[in-house]
């Protein structure tokens, strides 16, 4: 090859490549928002987010004092076995109330990752599996789960009624404690759970002895949801942008959000289908779907909800259960809750409002980066078990990387006092 044939060949490369680079990352002109589409983004901002929902099974929802009393105990590692495992240990304020690993660990390694708090109280199901339907009975499961707390509910009812800031508190919250001094009535340890020692302590007592324990155990659970009503999410520049559009303020909607990002929302109402399960100003329908994630290595296929919706159907500390302060039992999720065959492999619609400090994803943090979870839904792979109700989206690299780049968007401060946002003084 001559040296002008080598030379016109290198500009040629160099014209190719400037024009890939150009295609794949370079500016395009954003679509017109149709009033369809324009009606879709008021429903996603923030701003169409409706006040908190009354929570009628806790009478102390949204009591001041509560909210105080719940917060010091969600930073309170002596509510452990081992004097060291709190709330806060796994739902970490810095990591948007999650820990940054693909499994809780606690006291010993838990089955599934930890899912932020923030905005549950909006959700009427709590965990991956839904297990619980309110955050005080979610509260309450921790505390005697082997592998996280570890301890039992006798050990914590009689840690409260022994320390004079803690029995004060309660007292002035909700009733005198009960006497729980007299060792033959109540154990050091007691409570349902694994343990045969602890669960055989436990049926030893009596009903209306077990009564008095569970009352106090359920009413620390109200005081930790008071406190985690309070934890919900801030204004993000994908809400700057939408209240700029709805405007009509075409100059300044142009300075929020950049082109690429524009393209990832309109990718996501529309050709990438997110939509679907990821709508509302939480980005989550609080449903269940199966969507063909892997098993964690080693793992067997998680079941999901179809166990999930068996064990808060018997849950005691249920909205229908005896420790619900609904005098009415007005329970239409649990009362009307499906448990057909759907459920296999199918877990809870997380908020897409909290995802850059909460990384890995998925319910056993399978997926590393958003991009992995990109990557999976664009597969639609078979599901390990049960059905992936996701198909194949078949996007590019490129779409990909704009669906991305607007998740990103969706990042933002909680809109929680900083007081909240650490452990007590």
């Amino acid at each position: 090859m001559t040296p002008r044939r080598r030379k016109m060949f290198g500009l040629l490369i160099v014209a190719f490549v400037a024009l890939w680079v150009w295609w794949s990352y370079g500016p395009r002109t954003p679509a017109t928002w149709t009033s369809a589409d324009l009606s879709v983004l008021r429903s996603l901002s923030l701003d169409s987010l409706p006040a908190l929902p009354a929570d009628p099974s806790n009478a102390v929802a949204d009591d001041p004092r509560a909210a105080k009393f719940g917060h010091r105990l969600f930073f309170d590692t002596r509510l452990s076995a081992n004097g060291a495992v709190s709330c806060a240990t796994c739902h970490q304020p810095e990591r948007q109330f999650s820990d940054g690993l693909p499994k809780g660990r606690g006291i010993g390694l838990s089955g599934r990752n930890t899912p932020s708090i923030v905005s549950t109280a909006y959700s009427p199901w709590l965990y991956w599996d839904g297990r619980r339907d309110s955050q005080w009975a979610q509260a309450l499961a921790p505390l005697e789960d082997p592998v996280e707390h570890g301890g039992n509910r006798m050990q914590y009812v009689r840690f409260i009624a022994n320390d004079p800031d803690y029995r004060s508190e309660y007292e002035s919250i909700f009733s005198p404690i009960p006497d729980f001094s007299d060792a033959a009535r109540f154990p050091d340890a007691a409570a349902p759970i694994d343990d045969s020692q602890i669960n055989a302590a436990w049926q030893s007592m009596s009903a209306s002895d077990r009564r008095l324990v569970n009352s106090v155990y359920a009413n620390m659970g109200k005081a930790i949801a008071a406190y985690e009503r309070l934890i919900l999410p801030g204004h993000s520049h994908f809400d700057d942008y939408v209240g700029a559009v709805l405007r009509g303020d075409d100059e300044l909607s142009r300075t929020i959000l950049m082109d690429e990002e524009i393209l990832g929302l309109q990718l996501f109402i529309d050709e990438a289908r997110c939509i679907e399960c990821h709508n509302g100003p939480l980005f989550t329908n609080n449903e269940f779907h199966n969507t063909g994630i892997l098993s964690f290595p080693g793992d067997l296929p998680d079941r999901g909800r179809i166990d999930g919706v068996r064990k808060v159907l018997a849950d005691p500390f249920n909205c229908l259960g005896d420790f619900s302060d609904d005098r009415n039992r007005n329970c239409p999720e649990l009362s009307y809750v499906r448990t057909g065959i759907e459920l296999v492999g199918a877990t809870r619609t997380p908020s897409l409002r909290v995802l850059a400090d909460t990384a890995p994803y998925a319910r056993k943090g399978q997926q590393a980066t958003l991009a992995d979870v990109l990557d999976l839904y664009n597969r639609g792979p078979l599901a390990m078990i049960g059905h992936n109700e996701a198909e194949e989206l078949n996007l590019s690299r490129r779409e990909l990387n704009q669906l991305e780049a607007f998740l990103n968007t969706l990042d933002a401060p909680l809109a929680t006092a900083e007081e909240w946002l650490k452990a007590p003084k």
